[in-house]
């Protein structure tokens, strides 16, 4: 589509997640009026303090908006400078080359994608996808045609450049600790896309840690361990700390904005170019973790990957 204007549609809010705000803001760029009064102080923060090279994706821009609440809508629209605040997600399908689902509520992202997915639309609908096997089996052939991708930011973190460009001089990998705030199953893939996209193991197991919050021991393919805490209620907390034989990293992720435009440059290159932005396995196999983890907790066993057939 390379030469081609593509038309994005931002749909849903969450609490406690701007992503149509920040998604927006980096895309089409924003009023500075609109986008403080927006009620997401941290996004505008961010935002404000970047260069304007740096916001922007030449001939993309989100023409369409819908959330939950009109009021939401309009200051969205006001914030991000969309010309078209529409009354229902369906009345973008012919209007827009592509939608972002950016509400973090997986027990309705199915719903949402399906019927865009259906038209021949791409689809960026944010983390987690599902943990329902059904709904991703329904979802595998659109992950492996292109059109649908999903996944955390935390996959493009800007501060795991250095061990994701040098994990050879690690060493033998013993031990990666990964810890965030809230709770598993919507924040513990963070921690399992910023590692799955660093390493080259695999998780092959899952058991659940006595512990006060959620908390899980990860065996990967090549005998390292891989833990991982949802702390629950906690400040900001986005912590990785890899142990290799030959060296030792700890690496607090705070860039949201350098995540979150590398993630949209991923799916807008993949608009144009029709090729899966990411490996559809990876996709699948972070899933895997996540419903294994929850098999893990609730049956107080270990559970094996290979047992989430999708």
């Amino acid at each position: 589509m390379g030469g081609v204007v593509i038309r994005i549609g931002m749909i849903g809010i969450s609490e406690g997640n701007g992503h149509p705000f920040s998604f927006s803001a980096i895309i089409n760029g924003y009023s500075d009026s609109g986008l403080a009064a927006s009620g997401w102080s941290v996004i505008y923060d961010y935002v404000r303090r970047r260069d304007p090279s740096e916001i922007g994706f030449g001939d993309v821009t989100v023409t369409h908006a819908w959330t939950q609440e009109p009021e939401t809508t309009r200051k969205l629209c006001e914030a991000c400078r969309i010309p078209n605040a529409v009354a229902s997600p369906a009345a973008m399908i012919g209007e827009v080359d592509a939608v972002v689902i950016a509400r973090d509520d997986f027990e309705n992202h199915v719903a949402m994608a399906l019927p865009f997915l259906k038209a021949g639309l791409h689809v960026f609908v944010d983390k987690p996808l599902s943990l329902d096997i059904g709904e991703l089996r329904i979802l595998r052939d659109y992950l492996e045609s292109g059109t649908l991708m999903s996944c955390s930011g935390m996959r493009y973190a800007r501060e795991l450049d250095e061990p994701r460009a040098s994990l050879a001089d690690y060493g033998e990998i013993r031990l990666i600790r990964g810890a965030i705030l809230n709770s598993w199953e919507k924040y513990g893939v963070h921690i399992v896309d910023a590692v799955l996209g660093m390493v080259r193991s695999r998780p092959v197991h899952v058991t659940s840690n006595a512990a006060p919050h959620a908390s899980f021991s990860v065996g990967m393919d090549d005998g390292s361990l891989f833990q991982i805490d949802a702390l629950g209620d906690v400040g900001r907390c986005f912590r990785l700390d890899l142990f290799g034989a030959n060296k030792i990293s700890a690496h607090e992720i705070t860039d949201n904005f350098s995540m979150f435009r590398r993630l949209l440059w991923h799916f807008i290159e993949s608009i144009r170019s029709g090729a899966p932005p990411l490996d559809p396995e990876d996709t699948l196999t972070s899933m895997r973790l996540l419903i294994a983890g929850r098999l893990a907790k609730a049956e107080q066993r270990k559970v094996f990957l290979d047992e989430i057939i999708i």
